[in-house]
């Protein structure tokens, strides 16, 4: 992301989230926009990102975009709620393209699924082919699309906790409290049995808007 970000003269960086990922850049375009949803995270990514010259907009993660048609030569995301391919294209210019890594399906389900049961449902989302898809059927052309499964190891419970507390949409509604039970077995399960494993999906996908 860092080295295409410094080839084009404009981007929009979606759903930026607190802005750390795109300060990571050592160069940005001329022209460089970030959206973002969450309250706190449009104040993190404002202080962090406007010295840089980048103009932060507080929008929702839903259609439209507040831009122009053809108004970027590259958009780029991480780990984007959804991604509205329709704007996607529309303020995408001719030639333009899309990079950006998602999260793909059943990511750390084993451990979602050890507190919550089967969830068939969640697990049939996030799949790669269908972004191909929604991409190409918005008018753009795929040119990489490209999925892993990366293994987690949790060593104690207290590792657990702190994941859950941190990515929040794992297990709803999560505390010690509501789920001290599961929270027990899960700690004598890692004390008798070793790490608990789980896998992280991605994908990284490139869509390009045809000239």
């Amino acid at each position: 992301m860092s080295a295409r970000l410094a080839t084009v003269s404009s981007a929009l960086d979606v759903q930026t989230g607190g802005g750390e990922v795109l300060a990571e850049a050592e160069k940005l375009p001329p022209a460089m926009a970030a959206t973002e949803a969450w309250p706190p995270n449009v104040a993190k990514a404002t202080a962090l990102l406007r010295p840089r010259g980048v103009i932060v907009v507080a929008d929702g993660d839903e259609p439209p975009l507040p831009f122009a048609d053809n108004a970027f030569e590259l958009v780029t995301s991480r780990h984007p709620v959804r991604a509205w391919w329709s704007e996607i294209a529309r303020v995408l210019e001719p030639g333009g393209s899309y990079l950006a890594q998602h999260v793909g399906p059943a990511s750390v389900f084993e451990l979602v699924e050890f507190f919550l049961g089967p969830q068939p449902e969640a697990r049939r989302r996030r799949r790669p082919e269908d972004e191909r898809a929604e991409a190409e059927a918005a008018g753009l052309e795929v040119v990489d699309l490209r999925a892993e499964r990366l293994r987690m190891e949790f060593f104690d419970i207290g590792a657990v906790v702190y994941f859950l507390r941190k990515v929040i949409w794992m297990v709803p509604g999560f505390t010690v409290e509501r789920y001290r039970d599961r929270l027990r077995d899960l700690h004598e399960r890692i004390e008798t049995d070793g790490p608990f494993v789980a896998h992280s999906a991605r994908f990284l996908i490139e869509a390009r808007k045809p000239i």
